[in-house]
């Protein structure tokens, strides 16, 4: 093992270390080479330099590249230790609700809140709300339907909370399913096929009865047709209590 290099006043490294150390978020090599008066590939060697450093030296931090720019983390050996002291004063934790919905949201963005609720099975408005209050989720857009209905995706912060250069780094969410049916499921989920096609296959077997009745194929008889595709169907009639049924006996005045 390696000391540490003795850096000097005016050392561009140790100007980058105090950088990090005050920034919340990565810093991108080209923003710290703007602030020292460096040129963009002189930022970079030195950050490589540093995180190797630190690594020979098997410091309890690291610095790493995440999110298209340099932060510094605590060492995973030391997880356990800092889970228990950041956890002794964190009020922000979040909750296994905020945690299957941010799920949802990264692996399906962009996705709306009826989205969000397709997988989960309940509404979960109060939870995007609370992921957008801490910076997790962002509003990405709106549907071009007509319900112009919001959508939601992650934020940067999200990809530096959980150490991520970018989306594609996700895990494939089929990895943690137990066995091919629920993978099967998983995948239609999330690509929406199951809904789709449902729908698709509706839209053909209206299109196919439509031309065979030709002229004679009314609106009244299309909406009957869609609302047996998606299960809603029209409510009977309720009876009039003043009529009076064809063989009551009639009454004389």
């Amino acid at each position: 093992m390696q000391d540490l290099e003795r850096l000097d006043h005016d050392s561009l490294k140790g100007a980058i270390e105090a950088l990090l150390l005050v920034s919340t978020d990565a810093v991108p090599a080209t923003e710290l080479s703007g602030i020292l008066g460096v040129e963009p590939s002189e930022a970079a060697s030195a950050l490589a330099e540093l995180a190797a450093e630190y690594s020979d030296a098997n410091r309890g931090f690291q610095l790493r590249e995440v999110a298209g720019g340099w932060r510094l983390f605590t060492h995973p050996a030391y997880h356990d230790v800092v889970e228990r002291y950041v956890l002794s004063w964190d009020t922000r934790r979040l909750s296994q609700a905020a945690l299957e919905t941010l799920a949802v949201i990264a692996y399906h963005q962009p996705v709306t809140r009826e989205g969000v609720k397709a997988v989960r099975g309940v509404n979960s408005d109060g939870v995007i709300a609370s992921l957008k209050e801490k910076g997790l989720v962002r509003e990405v857009g709106h549907e071009r339907d007509r319900s112009r209905a919001t959508l939601f995706g992650t934020t940067q912060r999200f990809l530096e909370t959980f150490g991520l250069k970018s989306l594609s780094e996700l895990p494939p969410l089929e990895d943690f399913a137990p066995d091919e049916e629920s993978k099967r499921f998983i995948r239609e989920r999330l690509s929406g096929r199951a809904i789709s096609s449902t729908l698709e296959e509706t839209a053909d077997d209206i299109d196919e009865e439509q031309e065979l009745m030709g002229d004679d194929y009314s609106d009244e008889d299309l909406g009957a047709a869609a609302g047996d595709a998606t299960g809603e169907k029209d409510a009977p009639t309720p009876p009039d209590p003043n009529a009076q049924e064809d063989d009551s006996p009639e009454v004389d005045g």
